[in-house]
């Protein structure tokens, strides 16, 4: 029993373990594709519930699926309405897992593991990230083998055969699976050990649906620890889920006799069954919600009520008609330049509070609204050639190479921010703690640099002249506060007034704001360039 125990445990780590690693593989690879996957699915729910699906197949986990949704609502990227068609999606593509274990891909688990690991040793990146996904894939069902070798000696255990046998409240399997998914944060393993089990024919299909039922309700649990630092948006699609699966649970539960019914007349495999009961009750829940997600959405959006603050993603203001007239068209882009150094504005804001307090949703706003003002470079950078391309006069050429260098100053303004969001992490991680008089030198050099991005947003949008020198001014003051704050840092720490490991940190802090106050600096002097308001 105990050898049992040890193995049956050794198989849930290593599930998990290759699940995390695969999730985590395949964000990284997601992650350079977003803005294409985004700008898919907010078309329609129907291409939302696809995305859902397709994105948890890749990364073998529904709740890694809603954890991204929740954090691209969070920050804005898409709306709370636009989120509920991938989380319906995610419940669908978790299913493909049981599934696998119905078609045995445990026996083949060894030979998977082989081929990726063989391929880790390739030389090709290309190969090499294909033996990685392969071996951490191989991982989850090796692991899940672990765990059937060591359930397989309880055939002859008579009191577990009774337990699973004959328990005939559907209520204690439903709070059975809700609790253990709750516990490790997989739906995917209670349900798959299940199936397990129902290939041994140690339960019957009777117990086994009520697991089923409680681990689709305990999945919920880590959407609603991820919505506690999400902004409200965040919090209404933990809700959803909630809410989805809930309603989900509690027709099946009443339905209970006809669904196992059914399920019986589907297929004779008892493990065959229950994969079809988890798999039959995700696509029913998007079945019946899809159709009234608008309702349903204005619905929570009154139950938890805030503002609902969306960063688009796409261009608000390029507008292609105007590409005719080049007057025009620089026009847009001078409004999306404005547009842009906001969100560059509020990146850098919001990376100053975790230099103090480091939170790891915070960093993923920060770096959500990083992708915006890329795509926002990308977009301007396209439309700025095709004015090129039109006759310009000089006063327009002018503007036209102003604009270009502006947009590339503001996203190097985004850059910098997320430089200071990883060197927080770091000082977090290393538990370096600034003396006090550096924290007054940084909200000092701080303080300056905000309202030189302020005066840059509004000199984007009117020049002024007594503004520029401001800024210049400014930026001398940056320069000098920098020099200073590095020269005490020096004293401070020959003196042994403050931590080693803290000190480059520090450092690498005053670097990153001084090129923040310079890139200011820059786009003043473009905008002083000008022979007129632009």
């Amino acid at each position: 029993m105990i050898n049992g125990l040890f193995l049956f445990i050794s198989g849930l780590a290593l599930f998990l373990f290759g699940m995390l690693k695969l999730s985590t593989f395949m964000q990284q690879l997601f992650g350079a594709r977003m803005r294409e996957y985004i700008r898919f699915s907010v078309k329609k729910p129907v291409y939302g519930l696809i995305m859902g699906i397709v994105t948890t197949i890749l990364f073998q986990s529904s709740s890694a699926t809603t954890l991204l949704t929740i954090g691209i609502v969070s920050a804005g990227l898409i709306s709370f309405f636009h989120s509920l068609g991938i989380i319906l999606g995610a419940d669908i593509g978790t299913t493909l897992t049981v599934q696998l274990v119905v078609w045995k891909f445990t026996s083949i688990s060894p030979l998977i593991l082989f081929v990726g690991g063989t391929l880790l040793f390739s030389t090709k990146e290309k190969w090499k990230q294909t033996g990685e996904a392969l071996f951490y894939f191989g991982l989850i069902f090796f692991g899940l083998q672990l765990t059937a070798d060591a359930t397989a000696p309880l055939k002859e255990n008579r009191f577990f055969l009774d337990l699973f046998r004959h328990t005939e409240n559907p209520f204690i399997g439903v709070v059975i699976g809700a609790l253990f998914t709750a516990l490790i944060h997989s739906s995917a393993i209670p349900i798959s050990i299940v199936t397990i089990m129902g290939q041994q024919g140690l339960i019957t299909l009777e117990n086994a649906i009520p697991i089923v039922l409680g681990a689709n309700i305990g999945t919920t649990i880590t959407a609603i620890m991820g919505s506690i630092a999400a902004n409200i948006n965040g919090k209404r699609s933990a809700f959803a889920h909630v809410l989805f699966k809930l309603a989900g649970v509690t027709i099946c539960l009443i339905a209970l006799p006809a669904f196992l019914l059914l399920l019986q007349h589907l297929s004779s495999s008892i493990a065959q069954q229950i994969a079809l009961g988890h798999f039959i009750f995700n696509v029913l829940l998007a079945a019946v919600f899809i159709p009234f997600l608008k309702p349903l959405s204005t619905l929570i959006e009154k139950i938890l009520p805030g503002e609902d603050v969306t960063l688009p993603l796409w261009p608000e203001y390029l507008d292609t008609k105007c590409l005719v007239r080049p007057e025009d068209a620089l026009f847009c882009v001078k409004r999306e330049l404005s547009r842009e150094i906001l969100l560059a504005r509020r990146m850098f804001t919001e990376s100053l509070k975790l230099v103090t307090e480091f939170s790891e949703a915070r960093k993923k706003d920060i770096n959500y609204i990083e992708l915006v003002v890329d795509n926002l470079l990308a977009e301007i950078v396209s439309y700025l050639w095709n004015i090129s391309c039109g006759q310009l006069s000089p006063s327009s050429s002018k503007k036209l190479f102003a604009f270009s260098k502006i947009v590339y100053e503001i996203e190097r303004v985004g850059d910098r921010s997320t430089n200071l969001v990883e060197l927080s992490e770091e000082k977090h991680k290393r538990r370096a703690l600034f003396s006090e008089a550096a924290q007054d030198e940084l909200k000092e050099i701080s303080t300056l640099i905000i309202n030189n991005l302020d005066d840059a947003a509004f000199l984007i949008e009117t020049k002024d002249t007594m503004k520029i020198s401001i800024i210049f001014e400014r930026n001398r003051r940056v320069k000098i506060c920098v020099k200073k704050a590095t020269e005490q840092h020096l004293e401070r720490f020959y003196q042994k007034a403050c931590l080693a490991e803290a000190g480059p940190i520090f450092v690498d802090m005053l670097v990153n704001l001084e090129r923040i106050s310079d890139h200011c600096q820059t786009i003043a002097e473009c905008i002083h360039g000008l022979d007129k308001e632009s």
